[in-house]
């Protein structure tokens, strides 16, 4: 019997590249697969067209996809993008924001749309662990540059407690915080300014290594950006692919962490980081050796705290039990 033809589309990490280069094949599936420059990209072409069988989607469009779609997809627990977002927090220096609560009250960028992965988990962890809620900002949502007219695949109605202005066309949300037009920005992506002008733009927490490992050593969690989601009328006709797929992403995964120890302190051949090895070291002391799971058992966490951060901020209206998002064949 041949096998089942499907497209795949996803970036192209170290931990999807066996995929990529034909090292690791899912059993019974020929892959199809698709990259892009911007991993945005592929999210579009998914949302907008089901351009895809298979796709690499953020957490965030999965979980509106549920409320607002119809349920076109069904995920499963692989996770290529995650972050921690202690990082993605720029601030205006001369606004006097000495510390994560100076933010309650403050004009705040949100880069393209309110509920972006990177701005939920920020949120999130202003939320818990300094009682900065979302409500009590005031969002601004647009472009870097400008804002032109970017379209959203998944559109959202605004919580009724939180207050979201969309910026004009020819308005930019770095010039915006280089002048003090609004105090902070929530993005993934490292603003211009704070680059040009680091005396004007910089970081919330410029310590932000120290305190996302200390983060992650109370929590647990390392937080998820994307999953991986099936077209659910290629899955309903091929149930068996959701755990071909996972056992295909882990295998791809555990070659670039086979590279990723590879080496001593004396001989690297994977990495041109200098010091890499005791960054290695730093991270499976602190992390442990599978520090960037699949599957549910080890996410569980991560995934509570990821659908209540949603719930809090007005992403989603009800709430959901892990099991409900994930294919029934990959939850073991």
């Amino acid at each position: 019997m041949s096998n089942l033809k499907l497209t795949l589309a996803c970036w192209d990490y170290d931990r999807t590249r066996a995929l990529f280069d034909g090292r690791v094949k899912p059993a019974g599936v020929d892959l199809d697969l698709w990259s892009a420059r911007n991993v945005g990209e592929i999210m579009e072409r998914m949302l907008r067209d089901r351009q895809f069988d298979v796709s690499e989607l953020g957490i965030t469009y999965y979980l509106r996809s549920l409320e607002l779609m119809d349920a076109p997809f069904i995920a499963i627990p692989v996770f290529p993008n995650r972050f921690f977002r202690h990082s993605a927090i720029f601030v205006n220096a001369e606004k006097s924001i000495r510390s994560p609560r100076d933010l309650s009250g403050r004009r705040v960028g949100e880069l393209l749309r309110y509920g972006h992965d990177a701005g939920i988990w920020a949120k999130g962890v202003l939320s818990d662990e300094f009682g900065v809620t979302a409500s009590s900002m005031i969002h601004y949502v647009g472009g870097m540059d400008r804002t032109g007219t970017h379209p959203d695949w998944a559109p959202l109605a605004p919580p009724a407690d939180v207050i979201i202005n969309r910026l004009a066309a020819d308005q930019g949300l770095d010039r915006m915080l280089e002048s003090g037009e609004i105090d902070a920005l929530f993005t993934a992506h490292i603003p211009p300014s704070a680059r040009s002008s680091p005396d004007r733009v910089r970081r919330l927490f410029t310590d932000f290594e120290d305190v996302e490992r200390d983060y992650f050593r109370r929590t647990g969690i390392f937080p998820i950006m994307h999953t991986v989601v099936i077209r659910r009328e290629v899955y309903e006709r091929n149930r068996w692919i959701a755990r071909a797929l996972l056992n295909a992403f882990e295998e791809a995964k555990g070659l670039a962490m086979k590279a990723y120890n590879a080496g001593d302190v004396f001989f690297n051949a994977q990495s041109m980081i200098p010091w890499f090895v005791s960054l290695r070291e730093n991270n499976h002391a602190l992390m442990g050796d599978d520090f960037w799971p699949y599957g549910i058992a080890q996410n569980g966490n991560a995934i509570e705290t990821c659908l209540r951060y949603h719930r809090e901020q007005g992403i989603l209206k009800r709430e959901y039990r892990i099991e409900e998002l994930f294919a029934p064949e990959t939850l073991s």
